[in-house]
């Protein structure tokens, strides 16, 4: 067969165009052009297999290398006819994302795969196929069909419209003899009932126009592919963010489990909800302490963590005294107001002990096992060998493992063969995720056969302790700390302690990490949100001696030689800039009168009044060894003081290049920058603004379009970013190309003039909620400053008198309803802030619903739904309230 491509693309001078047939490794098919507009291109082939989907993409050549390929997860497509030798002519358009890309996600449109062959419904000879791009219409129970004037189109007469084929999820076409066509071609698309053929909607907007001068024997003709949407398929949509361990029902044991999440699918089916989210769900087993329970801090990107297994579907103990144990233990378990962390994960890793004992061989010998172990064995066997070597050691730091602490694949290999000494400990490993694996995606599956959006959250870090800094080290920078500058969170910035990636690394292999890992969520999930999304633009890094985030630098960035610093003016002093600044008033401001002590052990004097810290104490890990076992509030005190004055600094030194630097964050809420005349502190926020907010904005762009296409396109899944922080302008410009949705939060408005967002103004390609697990709820936030609340109260709800000190009921369901009726794709709102509307059945403890607190770095997440899934269920004037608010804002 012959293939011919024609596409107008407008290239530059010395670019050209090139076609190429996915799935294997063809060299392009180059094009050629007379006005480097209209390009075209063709080459013979042999005949392929008919009714067999063919994709193909363009791309952008010069000097032989491709500079840009078309993206999105659709490629072009065709399907050859039965006859031979023919000669396809493919009329395209440049092809990204499609318009509304949210809609071809498997949030809505599902996983629906067609058939692998379709039917040829016309002669090969001088034929036209139309080719058409429309996505949700199997959920609706539709086919594609096209109508128009003419009788092979049924002359405007909806009953002879012509069918179309799916020929793969959401890709339509339809082959028709050119001879039985009148041109000019007037014709719709239109949405056909699949069983009576019937037309229930007509595209929206004026005729579709096709002319064509005459074709040849053997040709086919191929149109562009067309976007079709109808307004049937617009879509607003509510949902509850919980995290697993927070549900509750009457047979989990003291945490949320897997089999929890059916129950919570029926509430949401129930309350005309159609998304759920839930909080990372890997497994975090470092201490084996309640220090574990923070979710992002995983030991594997693919692991689950073993409390969320649903006991009561692995079967019945056949040891009826320790059933009845466990199952007194269960009740104890569930009946506590928060979870026992660390009780909660004793407890059930005994009974999957005792079960694994009990079933295990057989479990290890199925055939449904054997399929899951071939299919995840390159992360589970590393995955339970770690964890195995963990518990024989007592510490998930590899490093200080006597044996294996560097990762050799052929060692490891035979630790984990049936015939050693350690193979059942290991398996147990194996019995568990595969186990965790089965539930999670019974519930997946359920959610999509209910209709409901599944949302998961990929973290943007990894444990310095984990099995992927162990088996892929060259993958992350592990002498750096990944954290955040300082927000609305934390005032010192945050260090999560993770170490950050070797993107340079991680590009070569074109990011196959990342998208590994997406791909496994993409089994279980329709949705997820990128945690940190500004990570994958530049990440805060924070040096190893550092505890708190102040004296980071954003990695990549363009750090300033001491020339460019001063020319804006500023006089560079590298002693008095770059080292902390500390004299008299400082000490005696931060510790009064305890500045004597300080000065007698931790710094020294230099001249008049100036000190410097002493050597034993010049970073904030030396001094944080030093109150490690200092737990009073006099010691916790002076330690924070002394944090402070380390990072009393004006410039920090670039990580890479030490002679050139960085403006230090926020150093204008510090002491050093007091110090500076009127003129200095001019021209330093002069340098400090251009730095944060101009500087990196077309490099950090360029960088984030290196990783979030390939990353995002690597699934069907919809995706959402948390774009919250310091967001540099380019970040929008990202996530409107990629049509990745943006998260907007009425307390953390992204317009800096507006003390509270505007609801109304925010983009429909968004998530919008009132609080997320980082930040107090609803009742939380409208406690922790009166005067604000004030503001909120009558400025934005337009309400006068008294402001109630706790929120009514009827507040709550105001601003509930006003983010119901914002223009966002998916209202998703925490379980806390929808129970907030009642009083009857809402938690009568503020404090406690709160999930995290990001400014303590050792906070114990432990929050838990106060009633049963089964009692929710049963609210039944809650949820009708809930039902009737939902449809009342269209989202349904």
């Amino acid at each position: 067969m012959k293939l011919t491509f024609r596409i107008e693309y407008r290239t530059a001078w010395g670019e050209m165009l090139g076609a190429t047939l996915c799935g294997n490794d063809n060299q392009p098919i180059m094009l050629s052009t007379g006005d480097g507009i209209r390009w075209e291109g063709s080459a013979e082939m042999t005949d392929a297999p008919a009714g067999i989907p063919i994709s193909y993409r363009y791309g952008v050549y010069r000097d032989g290398q491709c500079i840009r390929r078309e993206s999105g997860t659709m490629p072009h497509i065709f399907c050859p006819g039965k006859k031979r030798n023919c000669h396809y002519i493919l009329d395209d358009f440049w092809k990204d994302l499609p318009q509304e890309s949210y809609l071809y996600s498997s949030a809505f449109s599902g996983d629906y795969q067609s058939a692998n062959s379709i039917k040829t419904m016309a002669p090969a000879d001088c034929s036209i196929t139309f080719r058409a791009l429309c996505p949700c219409l199997h959920h609706k129970h539709q086919q594609l069909g096209i109508c128009g004037r003419g009788a092979a189109l049924g002359n405007w007469d909806c009953k002879q419209t012509v069918l179309m084929e799916e020929i793969q999820a959401n890709e339509w076409t339809v082959t028709l003899n050119a001879a039985s066509l009148e041109f000019p071609l007037e014709y719709k698309f239109v949405a056909c009932n699949a069983d009576t053929k019937e037309v229930e909607e007509w595209e929206a907007h004026n005729n579709r126009l096709l002319c064509i001068d005459g074709m040849k024997k053997g040709e086919i003709y191929l149109t562009p592919e067309s976007e079709v949407r109808f307004t049937s398929s617009a879509r607003k949509v509510a949902g509850t963010a919980i995290p697993v361990f927070s549900l509750r029902s009457e047979g989990s044991f003291g945490v949320g489990d897997f089999g929890d999440l059916k129950k919570l699918i029926d509430w949401a089916v129930s309350t005309h909800q159609q998304a759920i989210q839930i909080l990372p769900i890997n497994d975090t087993t470092i201490t084996n302490t309640w220090m574990d329970s923070y979710p992002y801090n995983s030991i594997s990107i693919y692991a689950f963590h073993p409390m969320y297994i649903d006991l009561r579907q692995l079967g019945k103990l056949k040891d009826k005294e320790a059933l009845a144990f466990y199952e007194e233990k269960r009740k104890e378990l569930n009946a506590l107001p928060q979870i026992d962390y660390e009780a909660v994960n004793n407890t059930k890793r005994a009974y999957l002990k005792s079960m694994y004992q009990q079933t295990g061989k057989k479990v290890l010998a199925s055939a449904e096992f054997k399929k899951f172990f071939k299919e995840n064995e390159h992360w589970l066997l590393p995955y339970a060998a770690f964890s195995y070597l963990r518990d024989q050691y007592g510490t998930p730091n590899f490093s200080q493992w006597p044996e294996h602490n560097e990762y050799h694949a052929d060692e490891i290999a035979a630790m984990c063969i049936p015939e050693s000494d350690c193979y059942e400990e290991i398996a147990f490993y194996y019995y568990i995720q595969y186990n965790l694996h089965i539930q999670l995606l019974d519930a997946g599956n359920y959610a999509r056969e209910k209709g409901i959006i599944f949302k998961g959250d990929i973290p943007i870090g990894i444990s310095r302790n984990s099995v992927e800094a162990w088996i892929e080290p060259y993958y992350f920078n592990m002498n750096g700390q990944a954290g955040a500058p300082p927000d609305a969170f934390s005032t010192n910035g945050q260090n999560w302690g993770f170490p950050t990636y070797n993107w340079d690394v991680m590009e070569k292999d074109d990011y196959q990490w990342w998208q590994k890992r997406f791909r496994k969520m993409a089994e279980y999930f329709t949705a997820y949100r990128i945690d940190h999304i500004l990570g994958f633009f530049r990440i805060w890094e924070i040096p190893s001696h550092s505890v708190h985030g102040l004296l980071g630098q954003f990695v990549p960035a363009l750090p300033m030689s001491v020339d460019e610093i001063q020319s804006y003016g500023l006089t560079f002093q590298k002693d008095f800039m770059t080292k902390p600044f500390i004299n008299e008033n400082i000490l005696n401001r931060i510790f009064g009168e305890k500045a004597d002590r300080v000065k007698e052990t931790f710094v020294q004097h230099c001249h008049d009044d100036i000190y410097e810290m002493r050597s034993e104490f010049d970073t904030q890990r030396k001094v944080e060894a030093y109150f490690a076992e200092r737990k009073d509030e006099e010691s916790r005190n002076i330690c924070e003081g002394l944090y402070t004055l380390i990072s009393n600094v004006l410039f920090v030194p670039d990580r890479k290049h030490p002679s050139m630097y960085h403006p230090r964050i926020a150093v204008q809420n510090d002491f050093i920058f007091e110090v500076l005349s009127p003129e200095e502190k001019e021209v330093f926020n002069r340098l400090y603004n251009h730095y944060y907010y101009q500087r990196h904005n077309q490099f950090w762009y360029q960088e984030a379009m290196k990783k979030l296409p390939i990353l995002t396109q690597s699934t069907s899944m919809l995706v959402c970013g948390e774009d919250l922080g310091m967001v540099p302008d380019c970040v929008p410009w990202v996530m409107e190309q990629l049509q990745i949705l943006s998260l907007e939060i009425q307390r953390m408005p992204k317009n800096p003039q507006h003390e509270f967002g505007h609801v109304w103004e925010y983009p429909y390609r968004s998530v919008c909620t009132i609080s997320t697990h980082d930040m107090a709820t609803l009742r939380g936030w409208w406690e922790e400053d009166y005067e604000q609340t004030c503001r909120y109260y009558n400025q934005v709800l337009g309400h006068w008198g008294e402001v109630p000190t706790a929120a009514p009921g009827w507040v709550c369901e105001e601003i509930v309803r006003n983010h119901l009726e914002c223009p966002s794709l998916l209202c998703i709102l925490s379980f806390q802030d929808w129970l907030s509307m009642d009083e009857e059945i809402r938690y009568p403890n503020v404090d406690a619903e709160r999930i995290n607190v990001p400014a303590n770095p050792r906070h114990y997440w432990r929050y838990r739904m106060h009633l049963t899934l089964e009692e929710l269920m049963k609210s039944n004037k809650f949820n009708e309230k809930m039902k009737e608010m939902i449809d009342a804002a269209g989202r349904f």
